[in-house]
This record gives C-alpha cells, sequence and structure tokens, in this order.
C-alpha cells in the first residue's frame, strides 16, 4: 500500500487528516504509530477544530520536520533550507486546492469551531472533501521525498551529548 492509500485508509478509520498523513509515513520515518497519532492528533479540523491551517498539511509539515528538519539553531541555512521546503510543500497544496486553510477548503463560515467532532457517518465522507485532501497531502510529500535525496543535516540537538 502506498502511502497516498494508507493516508486515505487511516482517514476512513477515523483518525483527523494530520493524523492520517503523518502516520502514514511514520514507520519509515522511525516513530512508532502511537507516537505519531498523539504527536499528529492535535492538529485536526485546521488546529484543534480552530478551522485554520489544514491538518493534512500540517501532517506533511510533520513528516518533512521528522526526515529532513534541523536540529542545530546556529545553523540558518539549514533552517532557512527547512522552510524553503516547508513553504514548497504549503505552496503546491495550495495550488492543488486553493487554500491550505481548513475552512476554506470546507467552505465554512466559521472560524472557532465547537471542539466536538462530527460523527463519520457516510453524509459526513460525501460532503467533506478531507479524504481527498489527505490523498493530495501524501502524495505531494511523495513527490517531495522522491525528488530530493536524503540529508543527514540532523546533527545533535544543542546540549545532547554524544
Amino acid at each position: 500500500m502506498d502511502h497516498r492509500e494508507r493516508a486515505v485508509e487511516l482517514f476512513h478509520q477515523g483518525y483527523n487528516c494530520s493524523q492520517s498523513v503523518f502516520a502514514a509515513y511514520c514507520e519509515e520515518l522511525g516513530l512508532d504509530l502511537p507516537s505519531a497519532l498523539k504527536l499528529s492528533s492535535s492538529f485536526g479540523g485546521g488546529m484543534g477544530r480552530l478551522r485554520e491551517v489544514c491538518g493534512a498539511v500540517t501532517g506533511m509539515f510533520l513528516a518533512a520536520g521528522l526526515k529532513e528538519g534541523y536540529t542545530d539553531p546556529s545553523d540558518p541555512a539549514a533552517k532557512a533550507k527547512h522552510y524553503e521546503r516547508i513553504q514548497a510543500l504549503a505552496k503546491r497544496f495550495e495550488e492543488k486546492n486553493g487554500s491550505i486553510i481548513c475552512r476554506d477548503l470546507l467552505g465554512l463560515s466559521v472560524k472557532h469551531d465547537s471542539p466536538t467532532p462530527e460523527a463519520r457517518t457516510e453524509q459526513y465522507y460525501m460532503k467533506r472533501p478531507c479524504s481527498e485532501l489527505v490523498g493530495i497531502a501524501a502524495q505531494i510529500l511523495d513527490e517531495m521525498f522522491a525528488s530530493e535525496p536524503t540529508e543527514t543535516n540532523h546533527g545533535s540537538v544543542k546540549g545532547e551529548h554524544k
């Protein structure tokens, strides 16, 4: 199963958009599934149902950070390169979907939604583009990972003993 299929499958199991995208990559990024699900759980519904940045987008960002993020705060070039990567991911998602903002993608006027998620019914899946969005996010991430050589830019965390 590829990452796109896995992300969509996770979403249909009831995980939020961020969890679905991030967890689709967890094993190859060296993170166990429960940890990946917990780490990404806050970002569903556009950041805890605040309807801000789409969870599928934050899932991409989390995976990109775990794979290619920087750790040395005194390396501005690594930080800039990583932010460039994140901005490129956001741009590609926005080009395909018109926005990276949850409420825009869902056609909602509400800025801060109820903290209680909607039941995952057949009608829910029919009216929401989220299943498609998590698949698109995984596809964009696959394309980015395939086009970039793996880096060993991680270094050690400041203050960490080797």
